[in-house]
């Protein structure tokens, strides 16, 4: 069985899902597209909602990055807007939702009830607290790199149950083996058990 990558950025890896960067030509296996935080265009609000409308089809597997982001140089109202149209896309076209949140989580968790889609944190580090939250509040948790180092982190993830989170590269460069082994280990489970659990993950969030 592979290594699924729940989010990365490398355009010739097919097992995962790859990150389209905006404006860019989608491939031909599964991708998430989105305006993340940082590309907000204000001035170009139609032309960037055009192309993402316009790219979403079977392999698309989810909207996003999306999300809010406190240290971008963005007005939050404006950040908000994007972000709820990108969910109002996602329940159009009924595709999870990839979020990017930095220092907004409990805003991020206001706008769990405008959506009928999963939402799916990725790149989760935070502290345990956080994480109880977001779970609470019906979202996914999707770790990273930081996992393999990150004791507190580890002990975060112990207490995820196994149905709530996916494993990423994101941008790190690294082999994706490694966190299945690791996360194998601080969830008592086979390597096997771990990657079928993914699966069954991915098969609840991409049907509703």
């Amino acid at each position: 069985m592979d290594f699924f990558d729940f989010h990365h950025h490398k355009r010739n890896k097919s097992n995962g899902i790859y990150n389209l960067d905006l404006q860019k030509t989608p491939p031909d296996f599964y991708f998430s597209a989105g305006i993340h935080p940082q590309d907000i265009q204000p001035e170009n609000t139609d032309n960037q909602f055009n192309w993402l409308k316009s790219i979403i089809n079977e392999n698309c597997f989810a909207i996003g990055e999306c999300g809010l982001d406190g240290l971008v140089p963005i007005g939050m109202k404006i950040q908000e807007e994007f972000f709820l149209r990108q969910i109002q896309l996602a329940n159009e076209f009924k595709k999870p939702i990839i979020i990017h949140c930095v220092r907004k989580f409990y805003e991020v968790i206001s706008f769990r009830k405008k959506t009928e889609q999963a939402m799916i944190i990725h790149g989760f580090n935070k502290k345990q607290s956080v994480a109880d939250d977001l779970i609470k509040n019906n979202f996914y948790l999707s770790f990273g790199k930081p996992v393999l180092y990150h004791l507190s982190l580890q002990d975060t993830l112990k207490n995820v149950p196994l149905d709530k989170f996916f494993l990423e590269t994101d941008n790190d460069d690294f082999n994706i083996e490694e966190l299945y082994q690791k996360v194998s280990e601080i969830k008592k489970i086979s390597i096997e058990q771990l990657q079928q659990q993914i699966v069954e993950n991915l098969d609840s969030i991409k049907n509703g």
